[in-house]
């Protein structure tokens, strides 16, 4: 009889955990080596008198040994990126998995981890459709510690400030998505962590 119980509890635990991992796909996790440029492994940058600096960070774990360190100082007229996926100008920035292989109908979010500090911080998290149609998420730092953030499909709107001139701008998320980016809103400055970015069902 003890037996059988102990192989029922396991049989529990292990349909338990095979049903949360089918609901989440890890689309991009931060291992690795972490740099800029056009060899790089993530495709960021600034100007109009931001900054943004990419480093890695074991400091700050989430659940896996390193995490994605943002430092940064946004300013009125000033702009930043920080961006993984496909098509963009740092050739190594992509994801865990491609966009092609994706069965993007069985998901309804995009979700990330971001460390807080309560900075009261606006960051807008956008993704890049299959149209190169920019469309964007607002979150905020208005916690502490590790949270997921998930961001809706249905909550995105399209990027109305700046698009891509090759964009199609026909106001529709076009799937696969190709890549996603923060950029921390003016007027702020601080550091973010971010780390494990899922597709939630």
């Amino acid at each position: 009889m003890r037996k059988l119980y102990l192989i029922l509890i396991l049989l529990f635990v292990f349909f338990g955990i095979s049903s949360a991992q089918e609901k989440e796909l890890l689309i991009d996790d931060f291992e690795g080596a972490i740099s800029g440029g056009p060899d790089g492994t993530v495709d960021f940058g600034a100007g109009g008198g931001s900054t943004v600096e990419v480093t890695a960070a074991t400091e700050v774990k989430q659940s896996r040994p390193q995490t994605l360190k943002v430092n940064f100082y946004a300013v009125n007229g000033g702009y930043m990126w920080v961006a993984r996926g496909f098509g963009l100008d740092a050739k190594n920035s992509s994801w865990l998995v491609k966009p092609g292989d994706i069965k993007w109908k069985e998901y309804s979010a995009i979700a990330f981890y971001m460390y807080g500090s309560d900075s009261k911080t606006d960051i807008a998290f956008d993704v890049k459709d299959s149209g190169g149609e920019l469309w964007r998420f607002m979150v905020s730092d208005n916690f502490k510690g590790w949270k997921q953030v998930v961001c809706k499909f249905s909550g995105f709107v399209p990027r109305s400030d700046w698009q891509p001139d090759n964009a199609d701008k026909n106001s529709e998320l076009d799937f696969p998505l190709k890549s996603y980016q923060w950029e921390p809103r003016p007027t702020a400055k601080g550091v973010l962590y971010f780390d494990e970015v899922k597709l939630l069902k």
